[in-house]
């Protein structure tokens, strides 16, 4: 029988009602006693490094997260992570990049509602979550969510209320949930040995483009040390104004800032090549393209290439890991 850690976090799967709404308040001990199932498929040790909605959960956390299954690698088969939904993308892409090459599996899981409620997918969520990582194919960083598991990288929540709360974007999901066990659509699982990182860069600021932004807004971007640009499209920046966006632009790459495009659009990812304003933003430097990435992968990618050495960022950030670029 499998050796797996929990690391419960907070979030809606372990919420109770409180006079100020649904807030985090369930042990990793009771979380567990809800779905005795669980001790017929592993044996579980829970720790509890913070209990939060995860809409407070950020880099420092990521951090420490990714600390405990460095420091507790050799000890366990696998780690659960059970997480809030709202920024459960962000931490599976923030861990993918920090435990990299594990064969043994990091599962992130939880719930649209709480575990302490009847009507709840809680109890799926968190037993799927459980035998995928007690399964011999499991590895990698995951999301197992509504029976599907999703690829840390390639994970994104798009819906707020349904069970079926997170897809896959522009990628198969790796296999789904079966009468308790994986069915792979993919069988590709990592070899080893892991490398573990312990450094984010988070001065990074992510610009959504509307329609009639004005450039003043780089007054605050250039203390950041990264922008991502959430273009339009294929991706490119407004000739308007003489070309303000342009000149504000090349001002922040010449005083040391990373640039990286990417678009609004959910699926298919960006291509600067193919307009003129794609093509004019690639002129203004060494601008970087995050093409099929989600958004949440692209910032938790660009705050681990920032954390290297300066001129090893471009190389960081295009090299693919997980299948997040391509």
């Amino acid at each position: 029988m499998k050796h797996i850690l929990l690391i419960a976090t907070g979030g809606t799967i372990a919420s109770k009602p409180t006079e100020a709404g649904l807030a985090p308040r369930i042990s990793p001990e009771e979380l567990l006693s809800y779905v005795p199932e669980i001790a017929g498929v592993a044996k579980v040790d829970a720790v509890q490094p913070f209990h939060l909605d995860s809409t407070n959960i950020y880099s420092k956390h990521w951090l420490e997260l990714a600390g405990i299954i460095a420091r507790e690698y050799d000890r366990y088969d696998g780690f659960v992570v059970t997480h809030g939904t709202d920024t459960m993308a962000y931490t599976a892409a923030a861990l993918s990049y920090l435990v990299q090459d594990s064969p043994k599996p990091v599962v992130l899981t939880g719930s649209q509602k709480s575990v302490y409620l009847r009507d709840t997918d809680a109890r799926d969520n968190l037993f799927n979550a459980f035998a995928f990582c007690a399964d011999d194919g499991a590895g990698g960083v995951h999301i197992v969510f509504d029976g599907k598991v999703i690829l840390g990288t390639r994970a994104k929540k798009t819906r707020t209320r349904s069970y079926n709360a997170f897809s896959g974007i522009d990628y198969p999901d790796t296999a789904i949930m079966r009468d308790g066990a994986p069915v792979y659509y993919l069988t590709e699982k990592p070899k080893g040995p892991p490398k573990f990182f312990s450094q984010l860069e988070d001065s990074v600021f992510v610009l959504k483009m509307i329609p009639g932004l004005k450039t003043d807004i780089f007054d605050y971007i250039k203390r950041c040390k990264g922008l991502i640009i959430e273009s339009f499209g294929s991706g490119g920046l407004p000739n308007y104004e003489n070309d303000a966006f342009f000149s504000r632009l090349k001002e922040y790459l010449a005083g040391g800032g990373t640039v990286l495009c990417t678009t609004q659009v959910e699926r298919e990812g960006s291509a600067l090549d193919r307009y003129e304003v794609g093509r004019k933003l690639l002129s203004c430097g060494s601008v970087l393209e995050a093409r099929s990435m989600t958004l949440e992968a692209a910032t938790c990618k660009l705050m681990w290439a920032l954390a290297g050495d300066k001129d090893g960022v471009a190389s960081r950030f295009l090299t693919p890991i997980q299948h997040d670029i391509f």
